[in-house]
């Protein structure tokens, strides 16, 4: 499991698959001085319940991996979590989509 770590003070765990592409598409936003909410789902064992932060270009994150890999990149999972991200509810993690739009490159956009 990964971690999000906000504002030095918020900590939030995702599998790092699903911690990748969100830092890519995060980080598109904010290099675009965007800002917006992001909201996920907390494990039933958390007690099930739903997290919103406000991501904005001047608050602090960090991205932390348990592996030392970058996983494969699945573009398609990219274009549905940005279009989240830029709808009125704010990027929320959608399922991954299937189809052959995998690389295996860090940066694909």
């Amino acid at each position: 499991m990964g971690i999000l770590s906000y504002d030095s003070n918020y900590k939030a765990e995702f599998e790092d698959r699903v911690l990748a592409h969100l830092q890519l598409v995060i980080g598109a936003k904010l290099r675009r001085g965007e800002s917006f909410h992001f909201s996920w789902t907390t494990d039933a064992n958390a007690g099930s319940g739903r997290t919103t932060i406000w991501l904005h270009p001047t608050v602090p994150l960090i991205y932390s991996y348990f592996g030392n890999r970058m996983p494969a990149i699945n573009k398609l999972w990219i274009d549905a979590l940005m279009a989240a991200a830029n709808s009125p509810a704010g990027l929320q993690i959608v399922p991954e989509p299937t189809g052959a739009a995998e690389t295996a490159v860090a940066g694909a956009k």
